[in-house]
């Protein structure tokens, strides 16, 4: 049964006019339970993350300059978000979401967090709104740990995982495969093991194929024993960042497609949000909400 990671640290408070929806996180959890999606004993707190897990991806320097409240102003504008010791337990706390997702999805078959997917952070700075990255946290703490051998990073947020794709650079374990919008941020692509930059415009019946006939293929190459699924909403053609054209349909049936292939194969996936920035609030909670929602169908 799955399980979702949810935080009242999630949510901060931002300058009056700030483009990132920081509303969502609270709003998602609300309409996943007013809507029976899931219930309230399904949602728990992952509490923070451990600072040796922090350590494993980021760097020290980086890290403590974090924590101090020590970013530089250059640093804070490259980040998006202005820092407090408010963001610093959210980051922490999201981070421990993805974990705790990856410890439940070993258990289960799945697991979630209402959070997470900040892919643009590298291993020395933090870009585009994201302060750590989760992903990467958690699939370096399945490798030390020994609970995974070869993981399989989907992420599918219409802006490439740049930061998640440097960290693993040279790491074998971790293949990192992006489905991204080409012409967009970042205007410097990292190199992933494997990146689909799509035409701006694309719409569903594209998306959906080429996912179709590149992910199957990928499980037969790369035999992930683990998953780590960025599920990112600003594929959207609502999406005032993204410059895609998917519909709410497509957007639902591209989860569909990976969850399914997950469960399948008996891969144990994890599960975070990623970005979206629709000018609706409605249309990026609905969307997320089709995310666990389908992660119910499948693997209820």
């Amino acid at each position: 049964m799955p399980c979702l990671a949810s935080s009242e640290r999630y949510s901060i408070s931002l300058p009056n006019g700030h483009r990132f929806p920081i509303a969502k996180y609270e709003l998602i959890r609300e309409q996943l339970l007013w809507q029976g999606i899931a219930p309230p004993s399904d949602i728990y707190d992952p509490g923070l993350a451990a600072e040796e897990d922090i350590l494993r991806v980021h760097s020290s320097d980086y890290w403590y300059r974090v924590r101090d409240l020590q970013l530089t102003p250059a640093e804070v504008r490259r980040l998006g978000l202005p820092q407090s010791p408010e963001l610093v337990r959210r980051s922490l706390s999201s981070v421990a979401g993805t974990v705790e997702s990856s410890r439940r999805a070993l258990r289960d078959g799945i697991g979630m967090s209402l959070a997470g997917g900040t892919h643009h952070a590298f291993r020395d700075r933090g870009e585009g709104f994201c302060v750590l990255n989760d992903i990467a946290v958690a699939a370096a703490r399945l490798l030390h740990h020994r609970e995974a051998q070869q993981i399989l990073v989907v992420d599918l947020d219409v802006h490439q995982g740049d930061g998640t794709a440097s960290i693993f650079r040279n790491e074998p374990r971790v293949f990192t495969f992006s489905i991204h919008a080409g012409a967009n941020y970042p205007l410097r692509k990292e190199q992933s093991d494997l990146d689909v930059p799509l035409d701006l415009g694309t719409e569903d019946n594209t998306y959906l194929h080429i996912l179709q006939n590149t992910l199957p293929k990928l499980l037969g190459q790369v035999k992930p024993d683990f998953i780590f699924f960025q599920a990112g909403v600003d594929v959207l053609a609502t999406d005032k960042l993204g410059k895609l054209a998917l519909t709410q349909e497509g957007c639902r049936q591209r989860d569909e497609l990976v969850l399914s292939l997950c469960h399948e194969h008996r891969i144990p996936v994890a599960v975070s949000m990623g970005g979206g920035y629709s000018e609706r609030l409605s249309d990026i909670v609905d969307a997320h909400c089709n995310t666990f929602r389908v992660a119910y169908e499948v693997f209820g």
